[in-house]
C-alpha cells in the first residue's frame, strides 16, 4: 500500500497543473452582455472560446438591474434599427420567454416605438444568457478574476496568457476585454484614459469642465456648510469643497456611478428596505435641505414587467453617488469593494431616509415607503445587484479615438469602417457636487436639451475597438473603446456593447484563421460578413 500512496502524492501536482492551464483560440474576459456575445458569436463560427468571469453571474448590467434598456424611450428619437445580429436575438429570446415574440416581431414591421417590449427584468435576462453560452458550446470560467500584479504576460506585442488569482492560466491566440472597467487592457500595458479630456484636446465643445450645466440641475437653493452662511464650518456630506474651475478644462471627475436596484411594491414579493446598520441621519443633510426648500426628490415607478422598476439615477439625489467613485476604474480590487460596500450603506440609507424620516412631507414618504426589494432577484446577495452601474472605466487611447466630431450633427467627421451603429445622444451625468455662488450645485451632466437635437446616430469605427499597434496587436474591447469621454457617453448603451462585441468577435475569428494581426484584416472582408449575419453598419434607407 505504500508505494501506491506515494504514486499518488506523486500523480497530484502534475494533475493540478493540467487542470489549470486552458490552451484556447479566444479568451474573453468579462462576462458582461458584450462578453456573452462575442463568446457565442465566436463558437458559433467554429472557435474554441474561454469566458472567463471574475464574479458568478453572466449578462452585466443586463442582469444588474438595467431592465429599461435604452431602446425608443425617447420621444424626439426612435434607435431600434440599430439593434442587429446576435444584439436583436437577445431581445427576441426575452420577448419569447415573456410570450411575447408575436408582438415584438410585429412592432419591428411596422416601424413602430413600443419600449415596454424591450424591457425586462434581470433574472429573466440571465437565463437568455445562461441558456445561449450553454447552446453555443462556450466554456465558462466562473470566479476568475486577473492577477492584479501579473495578470497578463506578452511576447513583444503579443498577448500570449493571462493568470487568474486562483492558480488558472489561459493561453490564447485572441484576447477580447469586455469588462467595463478595462482591467485586462490595462494589465496588458495599452495606453488608456479615465477622466475628462479637456476640450482642446480632439477640438471638442462638451468636454471637461462644465460651467454651464443645466441638465438635471438643483430646482431650489441649497446651502452647502454645515453651519448654514459660513465656509468655515466646512460642507455637508455630498458636497466637494472646491470651485467650479475653468469652462473646458480637463477634470479627474467621471460621471457618478448607481445601483441598478430591482424593486417592487408587491408585498408577496417584497423585501423591506430596512435600517443599513451604522445609520447617521446626518448623512442625507442634504436631501433634508432640498425638501426643505421645497423640492420634490421623485420617486420609483413601475416600469418593467410584473410591475418592478430600476431606478438608477430618476433624481440625482435619490440614485447617483456624484463624486464618490472618479478613482474606481483604476483602484485595486479590495478599495473597489470598500466604495461598492460604502455606496450600498448609503443608498439603503436614501431610501430609509425617504420613507421613514420625519422631516421628509408625509406625501413623499407615502410615495417611498411601498418600495423593497425583490424576492426573485439577486437570490444569492439578498434582493441587491452584486455590482456597480459602472457607467464609466477606462477607454483605450488607440492610434484612432472616437470624438465629439463623429456624432455631431453639423459637419460631422465621416466613419468609414463601421462595424455597427452608436444611436444614442452624449449622456454624462454629473461629476462633481461642488459649491457655486454660495449654493450646492452639480457639474458635469450632458444631454440633448435643445429642441433641435445636435448629434446624429454614426458608426462604430473598427479602429476604435483597438489598441494602438505599437503596444499590443492581438487584442480587442467592445466595452471600453478608444474614444473621448464624450463621445462614449454617445457609446455607452448596452446594446452597443452587444453590436461592438458581434463585430469584435468576428474580427477575431478572421485574424485567427489568416494568420493577421487584427489591425491587418480586410476591413471590406469583415464588412461582407458583419452584413450577411444581420449587423446594421449605417442609418437604414
Amino acid at each position: 500500500m505504500r508505494p501506491r500512496f506515494t504514486l499518488l502524492l506523486c500523480l497530484i501536482p502534475f494533475l493540478a497543473s493540467a487542470e489549470t492551464r486552458h490552451e484556447t483560440d479566444l479568451c474573453v474576459y468579462g462576462g458582461t452582455s458584450a462578453g456573452v456575445v462575442a463568446a457565442v458569436q465566436a463558437a458559433k463560427k467554429g472557435k474554441r472560446v474561454i469566458l472567463a468571469e471574475p464574479g458568478q453571474h453572466l449578462g452585466g448590467m443586463s442582469i444588474e438591474g438595467l431592465g429599461g434598456t435604452d431602446i425608443d424611450n425617447h420621444k424626439e428619437f426612435r434607435n431600434s434599427p440599430a439593434v442587429g445580429g446576435l444584439a436583436l436575438e437577445f431581445y427576441q429570446r426575452v420577448a419569447d420567454r415573456y410570450g411575447r415574440l408575436e408582438a415584438f416581431e410585429a412592432m419591428q414591421r411596422e416601424g413602430r416605438k413600443e419600449p415596454g417590449l424591450w424591457r425586462f427584468e434581470p433574472h429573466v435576462a440571465e437565463a437568455v444568457f445562461e441558456a445561449w453560452v450553454k447552446e453555443a458550446g462556450v466554456t465558462v470560467l466562473r470566479e476568475h478574476r486577473l492577477r492584479e500584479k501579473d495578470g497578463v504576460t506578452k511576447e513583444g506585442r503579443m498577448i500570449t496568457g493571462v493568470n487568474f488569482e486562483n492558480g488558472v492560466s489561459v493561453t490564447a491566440k485572441v484576447f477580447l476585454d469586455a469588462t467595463y472597467e478595462g482591467d485586462l487592457l490595462a494589465f496588458a500595458g495599452c495606453s488608456f484614459a479615465v477622466g475628462r479630456e479637456g476640450n482642446a484636446a480632439y477640438g471638442e465643445t462638451k468636454n471637461g469642465i462644465r460651467t454651464d450645466t443645466t441638465h438635471g440641475q438643483f430646482e431650489k437653493a441649497v446651502d452647502p456648510y454645515v453651519i448654514p452662511g459660513d465656509p468655515k464650518s466646512g460642507t455637508i456630506v455630498g458636497v466637494e469643497n472646491a470651485a467650479p474651475g475653468e469652462h473646458g478644462a480637463p477634470s479627474d471627475g467621471i460621471q457618478g456611478y448607481a445601483f441598478r436596484l430591482c424593486l417592487t411594491k408587491n408585498p408577496a414579493n417584497r423585501i423591506p428596505m430596512g435600517k443599513p446598520a451604522g445609520y447617521d441621519p446626518a448623512h442625507y443633510e442634504l436631501q433634508r435641505r432640498f425638501l426643505a426648500a421645497g423640492g420634490v426628490i421623485t420617486p420609483p415607478s413601475a416600469s418593467l414587467p410584473n410591475g418592478k422598476t430600476d431606478p438608477g439615477s430618476w433624481h440625482h439625489l435619490a440614485g447617483n453617488f456624484t463624486g464618490w467613485n472618479h478613482r474606481y476604474p483604476v483602484a485595486s480590487y479590495a478599495e473597489r469593494e470598500e466604495m461598492l460596500r460604502r455606496s450600498r450603506d448609503y443608498i439603503q440609507g436614501v431610501y430609509w431616509f425617504m420613507a421613514k424620516d420625519p422631516d421628509v412631507p408625509e406625501a413623499q414618504r407615502t410615495a417611498w415607503k411601498d418600495w423593497g426589494l425583490c424576492q426573485d432577484e439577486f437570490t444569492d446577495n439578498g434582493g441587491w445587484p452584486r455590482v456597480f452601474y459602472v457607467r464609466n472605466g477606462r477607454r483605450l487611447v488607440g492610434d484612432f479615438v472616437l470624438t465629439e466630431a463623429h456624432v455631431r450633427k453639423a459637419d460631422p467627421e465621416p466613419v468609414e469602417d463601421s462595424v455597427g451603429m452608436i444611436w444614442w445622444p452624449p449622456d454624462l451625468h454629473h461629476a462633481r457636487r461642488i459649491v457655486k455662488d454660495g449654493r450646492v450645485w452639480n457639474e458635469g451632466a450632458v444631454f440633448q436639451e435643445a429642441k433641435e437635437p445636435d448629434w446624429i446616430p454614426c458608426g462604430i469605427p473598427y479602429r476604435c475597438l483597438l489598441p494602438k499597434r505599437s503596444e499590443v496587436t492581438n487584442l480587442l474591447s467592445p466595452t471600453c473603446p478608444s474614444s473621448s469621454y464624450v463621445a462614449y457617453g454617445a457609446y455607452r448603451i448596452e446594446f452597443t456593447f452587444m453590436v461592438a462585441a458581434q463585430s469584435a468577435a468576428t474580427a477575431a475569428v478572421m485574424a485567427i484563421d489568416s494568420g493577421l494581426p487584427l489591425g491587418e484584416i480586410s476591413y471590406a472582408a469583415l464588412r461582407d460578413r458583419l452584413l450577411a449575419d444581420g449587423q446594421v453598419l449605417s442609418v437604414p434607407e
